[in-house]
């Protein structure tokens, strides 16, 4: 990223996770170790070996408080009701007024990964029964990819770069880092930020096909994700979204908005699938060095981090990133920053999963409080060899916060780091 010229800071602040709708019940429910993950009948009833999941509790009164009656007919796409809720919620948080015409420094920069499948599948049965007329006016908008951002902006009437980004497991961290980059240069005053994913078994039957999802668990499921444990056996799909709306310091001052936090700033990479890398494992050259650049152009020293929220999907590879933060921090290991992972709580949430870490990690800063881990109070042995055992949090606990590094490692072998900050005027 270029050398910076605005402070960009977080206004807005909007989720729809598995284990709260809305900032109050989210953060009441993070912070007591509230899981949200659950057993899914379905799943069962279709033969899955995982019968667990984490998809948000939206109920009939969440989806008329968003949307219009009108709009209700046909909503067929999950991902769209997590990120409107979400992504409505940050701007109203934020004090944004809905505009009737074009906010020209406006923006919205909203990922996914895959959106409308449930749509997409109504649609098939449809079409192959010779029934096409039959689709209704928004299939296309619940099922392209940009159909989360489109939609939302019928709200909102943003004039600004209006867009979706993909990049699995790293969409979320990487929207805010784009948002953040255009906002430094000038390009836009604020941009509302987030990513979101559907729900169901058409998005995570491939997890379960391929034998990464954990099976012990159907019985159990709130002990089921169990990021640095040694007895972690996969990681549990989830769903849902988070949103953020980031602005230059200069536009929020002059709005009188409150300020959470700030961005610093963070590092996108890519580690080619090469050196190690492949689709489903990290280059950790290029995970070392995402985690070093986004230091070195936060200007956050490598012993300055006052927590970490990783990446930790609760899989074989969480040894691999804490031994790449270990190596890249080049501190001793009675230095090491406290470090969790949201997914104890929320499972995976594949696309939606950085933004609601950076939804989570913003109200860590804001709150001067850290969540604790959930399911990992037996560390694996090859983390305990890295890092002090007291370094992986049990319990929530108050404490001065100044930096935390939220990193995202995703499927394809890509990366980002975001550094946020106690704002400071």
């Amino acid at each position: 990223m270029s050398k910076k010229t605005k402070r960009v800071v977080v206004t807005g602040l909007g989720i729809c996770a598995p284990n709260g709708i809305g900032i109050p019940e989210f953060w009441k429910n993070t912070k007591l170790g509230v899981s949200g993950i659950r057993f899914i009948p379905q799943l069962r009833e279709l033969n899955f070996t995982c019968q667990i999941a984490a998809q948000p509790q939206v109920t009939q009164e969440h989806i008329n408080a968003r949307f219009t009656k009108l709009e209700q007919r046909g909503l067929n796409s999950t991902g769209i009701v997590y990120g409107v809720l979400a992504g409505l919620e940050a701007w109203e948080d934020a004090g944004l007024q809905y505009n009737d015409t074009p906010d020209y420094d406006t923006g919205i920069i909203f990922g996914t990964g895959i959106l409308g499948v449930d749509k997409f599948r109504e649609a098939i049965h449809k079409i192959d029964a010779g029934n096409t007329r039959r689709l209704g006016s928004t299939s296309v908008l619940q099922t392209m990819a940009s159909g989360i951002s489109t939609y939302l902006n019928s709200k909102l009437g943003c004039g600004n770069q209006v867009t979706t980004n993909s990049s699995a497991c790293s969409t979320g961290t990487e929207a805010v880092l784009m948002a953040y980059d255009r906002i430094k240069s000038g390009q836009a005053k604020r941009i509302l930020v987030g990513s979101c994913s559907d729900s169901g078994p058409y998005v995570w039957g491939g997890f379960d096909a391929m034998r990464i999802l954990p099976h012990d668990y159907n019985d159990k499921p709130t002990e089921a994700s169990r990021p640095m444990s040694a007895t972690a056996s996969g990681f549990v799909p989830g769903s849902g979204a988070g949103a953020l709306v980031i602005e230059s310091l200069e536009s929020a001052k002059k709005r009188g908005a409150k300020i959470y936090a700030e961005i610093s700033g963070g590092h996108l990479n890519s580690g080619g699938q090469l050196a190690g890398g492949s689709m489903t494992a990290p280059n950790g050259q290029a995970v070392r060095r995402c985690i070093s650049k986004a230091l070195k152009e936060s200007r956050v020293q490598h012993d300055a981090l006052s927590a970490i929220n990783g990446h930790l999907t609760a899989t074989k590879k969480d040894s691999e990133e804490l031994y790449n933060w270990k190596r890249t921090l080049k501190i001793e290991a009675a230095k090491f920053p406290p470090i969790n992972s949201l997914k104890g709580l929320i499972g995976h949430g594949l696309a939606s999963s950085g933004s609601m870490e950076c939804v989570a990690t913003v109200l860590q800063i804001k709150h001067q409080t850290l969540f604790g881990n959930v399911n990992a109070s037996d560390v694996h042995p090859d983390i305990q060899k890295l890092i002090p055992k007291d370094a992986i949090l049990q319990t929530t606990k108050k404490t001065p916060l100044q930096h935390i590094a939220k990193a995202s490692f995703g499927f394809g072998d890509v990366n980002a780091v975001v550094i946020f900050s106690k704002f400071e005027p």
